[in-house]
Formats: structure tokens, C-alpha cells, sequence
């Protein structure tokens, strides 16, 4: 795997040397130490994924992100220093199409357990990109609710997802009619500070959904953790670890495949922004069940894979530009 650098601090670098140097299969291919740097060396020698830092002198990890996405497209991993101080950043760099967001590694006594962090990240992107399918899951049952007459919206995203929510949110109203569950590519250590982010920016209340809870109307549930969030025949929402080797942490396609399977009311299934192919499959089987669903057209997404990866199954009843979405919601459910 051809790996870039775009960072100006040397130790930084430094460690992300040797984090990558304990694993042969990845190479690093070049270093830049600014934003307009990054953004010329993916034009002249692309690479499969580019460790972006997120201060930089000139340009910033944020518009780098941006040009690279728009011009030359490639699987990007933030690494910053201080996650919780930029995470304002982090999410918009995430908006324009960063994958997923992880700390420098130190060159301290923890160097072991940091650089497995990295190599763990940069693992599940290299999975990302080699497209592999998922597979579906026989939820386990719990205590007992009928959600017959319910009304459920589910959303998948992962590259782009976080603006692309917040645009979509942003014009639902208060009084929406229906339960919403977010299935959003995000490390379980940002799931608490996103919906905090998506909650100041909609007009719903947004939280993390929490394990054994029934869904309600008028309110948004963010999948909180690197477990998969799916949807029991009694009408729970419950985390599981299966199928471990499932490399979206939380899948879209598990969520997907369990509203399909046990959802008992009306639904609609909705694809956004993200690279690979999570959640195609499992918006497949909800129209297979009659469920309506949506997937995102190729303008408006940041990353054009996964709802093309839907639109190639012939999952989606529509393909519409993001800013069609929250009212055809609207016009279907209210």
C-alpha cells in the first residue's frame, strides 16, 4: 500500500515513519510539509492513502482535504496531535472526505500500543478500498415492543457524512414525524463529540443511541460505538461485536439487513456520501422488504462510493441530490 505524509512537524513524521516501517506492505512514498505540498504530489504521484495532519502552515489539513477530494481523489486519515482541541476541524475535514481521524503516535514509552492504533486504522482503510462485500447478521432477541405503526428513517454515511448530515438535518422540522437512526463510519472515541455537533445544528434533539432502548419519534440516535448497532425483532436497539470480521465498525449493512429482517412499520433507507461499499447490500434487502429508499447522486457526494455501489444493485427507488433528500422525507412520512 503506497502511503503519503502531509505534516510539518519532524517528530510527528518521525513516528509515523516507524509506524509504518513495522509493516512491509506499506510504503511511503513521499512527504509534504504543507497543505499546497500534499495537494501538488497527489496530482503528480497519487497515493493510496495520505496521512493528513490538520495545522499547517498555509494551507490547512481542511482545504488540502477539499482540493485533493475534488481534484485527485484518494483515501485520506487525518492524524493530529490534539483530536479533541481541532475536532471542529476533524469534522469538516471529514465533510470533504476524510475517512476517519486518529492521534500522532508517541515516540514515548507508549510507542507500542500508538503505532498499533495507526496500523489498525490504516488496516481498515486498506479493507475500504479493496471493496470486500459484507455480510448479514441473525440478531439475537430481548424483551418485547411492537413497533407496527412506527415510522423509521435509517441513514448510513461514512466519507463526506458528517456536512452531508448536518445539510440534511438541518432542514428536517422539530416536529418530524418519525424515529431516525444515524450509521455514521466514526471511531466510538468522536461518536459523543459528533452528536453533540449534529444536535447544535438541527432542529432535532440527536443523541448517542443507547444499548436495549426502544426507537421514539422526533428524535435522532447517533450509533455510539465500534460495535454494530442493529435493530432486534422485539423492536430494540442493541450493539453486538458480530460478525467480527466486518471492518466497518459500525456497519451500515448490519444496521440495514436488521431493519429489513425485523421492522415491522413503514421505513425508508437513505445512502449518503462514503468510499466502498458498506450499506449497498442493506439497502438492497430494505427494498427487497418494500421499504422506500434513497441513495445520494454522484454531484452532491463528497466520495461517490457507496451509493454508487447502490445504484449499481439497483437498491435505491431514488437517486437524488442531498439537498432533495430531507423533503422527499418530509413529503413521504408526514
Amino acid at each position: 500500500m503506497r502511503i503519503a505524509i502531509a505534516n510539518d512537524m519532524p517528530l510527528a513524521v518521525e513516528s509515523l515513519r516507524r509506524a509504518l516501517a513495522a509493516e512491509p506492505q506499506y510504503e511511503l512514498i513521499w512527504v509534504a510539509s504543507n497543505g499546497e505540498e500534499a495537494v501538488r504530489r497527489c496530482r503528480e504521484d497519487h497515493p493510496d492513502l495520505l496521512l493528513m495532519d490538520m495545522l499547517m502552515p498555509g494551507m490547512n489539513g481542511v482545504e488540502a482535504t477539499r482540493r485533493i477530494m475534488h481534484d485527485t481523489p484518494c483515501a485520506i486519515l487525518i492524524v493530529t496531535a490534539d483530536v479533541e482541541r481541532n475536532m471542529t476541524q476533524v469534522f469538516d475535514a471529514m465533510g470533504a472526505g476524510a475517512l476517519d481521524v486518529v492521534a500522532v503516535p508517541s515516540l514515548g514509552p507508549q510507542q507500542l500500543l500508538d503505532g498499533a492504533a495507526i496500523r489498525r486504522k490504516i488496516h481498515n482503510i486498506a479493507w475500504m478500498i479493496g471493496h470486500k462485500a459484507s455480510r448479514s447478521i441473525t440478531p439475537a432477541p430481548t424483551k418485547t415492543s411492537d413497533p407496527r405503526g412506527k415510522r423509521l428513517v435509517a441513514i448510513g454515511a461514512s466519507a463526506g457524512g458528517p456536512a452531508s448530515l448536518v445539510e440534511l438535518l438541518q432542514q428536517i422540522p422539530a416536529d418530524f414525524p418519525a424515529s431516525i437512526v444515524l450509521v455514521q463510519h466514526v471511531d466510538e472515541v468522536f461518536a459523543a463529540g459528533m452528536a453533540q455537533w449534529l444536535a447544535s445544528e438541527s432542529h432535532m434533539p440527536v443523541r448517542l443511541a443507547q444499548e436495549g432502548e426502544l426507537l421514539q419519534p422526533g428524535e435522532v440516535l447517533l450509533a455510539g460505538t465500534n460495535n454494530h448497532l442493529y435493530l432486534t425483532a422485539e423492536g430494540r436497539l442493541v450493539y453486538r461485536r458480530e460478525p467480527a470480521d466486518q471492518v466497518y465498525r459500525p456497519s451500515i449493512d448490519v444496521f440495514f439487513n436488521s431493519v429489513a429482517s425485523h421492522w415491522r412499520g413503514d421505513a425508508i433507507g437513505v445512502l449518503l456520501t462514503g468510499m466502498g461499499r458498506d450499506g449497498a447490500r442493506g439497502l438492497k434487502q430494505m427494498r427487497e422488504r418494500g421499504f422506500h429508499t434513497i441513495a445520494q447522486d454522484q454531484a452532491s457526494s463528497a466520495v461517490y462510493g457507496m451509493p454508487k455501489a447502490a445504484a449499481a444493485l439497483d437498491a435505491a427507488v431514488e437517486i437524488l441530490p442531498l439537498d432533495k433528500i430531507a423533503p422527499r422525507l418530509i413529503q413521504r412520512l408526514s
